[in-house]
């Protein structure tokens, strides 16, 4: 029994024995402009062998790594090498040569070289080999980082292979301040509907209008401030921005008060005496 009990305690401390792992986790990401870019991967060590022509073979197709196929993510689309990529996350194979490496960019995140399929392929790119003076572990580097791009450094034993990502940071960043924009012109709309509706100071109801319309002109803030004019009793200026309201609201495919603008335009249309005055 005393044996059992001893031999069934070193099971368990061998199931909890942590050593090194031969070719360890890694993950390295960079952010350019707005874009990150992430890559995780298995790296294995040189350890005095001979790498590639060798232990990785030309011509045939490798996982880039060890375990598993190494993974790269772009937050946002991408261009590589002059290929569009689409945001998000492909297996990352190649096919080594002597100068020349071929980069692949696969949909198959779980793909091993076994189970490799080349129609699931996003795209392929040749790259020029350069010699290192020595990287005993697989690594993958950042180099050349901007606002614009950043170049890919993939590193092991005397050899590196670079590919170029570039984003559209500006394109980007004029979406994000749009978007914004957008959100910030409906937040003054409302206030200046709330003053509208409560029919509460509205004089500070029209600048709120005002600055929401400074934002983004659109038929919606423009209705606001003709009603804003109608409740002053200025039905001129209320007619007058109606017409602007119904102009915008016209090229809009969400004008959902046309009925009422179209009326109002009827309703506040200045009237003219017999002596031709207003």
């Amino acid at each position: 029994m005393a044996a059992a009990i001893t031999l069934g305690t070193g099971v368990t401390a061998i199931a909890q024995l942590q050593l090194p792992a031969p070719s360890p986790a890694a993950m390295v990401m960079q952010t350019a402009g707005l874009t990150e870019v992430t890559i995780e991967y298995s790296s294995p060590g040189v350890k005095g062998r001979s790498i590639f022509g060798s232990l990785v073979p030309y011509n045939e197709l490798w996982r880039t790594g060890a375990n598993s196929a190494t993974k790269i993510n772009f937050s946002k689309d991408v261009t590589i090498e002059g290929n569009k990529i689409p945001k998000g996350k492909y297996s990352l194979f190649t096919i080594p040569g002597a100068t020349e490496f071929t980069v692949i960019l696969n949909k198959d995140l779980t793909a091993s070289v076994d189970t490799y399929k080349k129609e699931e392929d996003v795209v392929r790119f040749m790259v020029k080999v350069k010699a290192i003076e020595s990287r005993e572990r697989l690594t993958f580097l950042f180099s050349n980082s901007s606002d614009s791009q950043t170049t890919v450094d993939m590193e092991w034993d005397k050899v590196r292979v670079s590919f170029n990502v570039m984003v559209d940071t500006d394109a980007q960043a004029k979406e994000n301040i749009d978007k914004e924009l957008g959100r910030t012109w409906r937040t003054y709309n409302s206030a200046a509907r709330y003053h509208l509706d409560n029919k509460k100071d509205l004089e500070g109801g029209m600048k709120y209008a005002d600055i929401s319309i400074s934002l983004k002109e659109d038929w919606f803030n423009v209705w606001t401030k003709a009603q804003l004019y109608a409740a002053m009793g200025k039905n001129a200026d209320a007619h007058k921005y109606a017409l602007k309201a119904k102009e915008l609201g016209d090229k809009s495919g969400n004008f959902f008060y046309k009925d009422n603008v179209e009326k109002a335009i009827v309703d506040w249309k200045p009237t003219t005496d017999k002596k031709g005055k207003k």
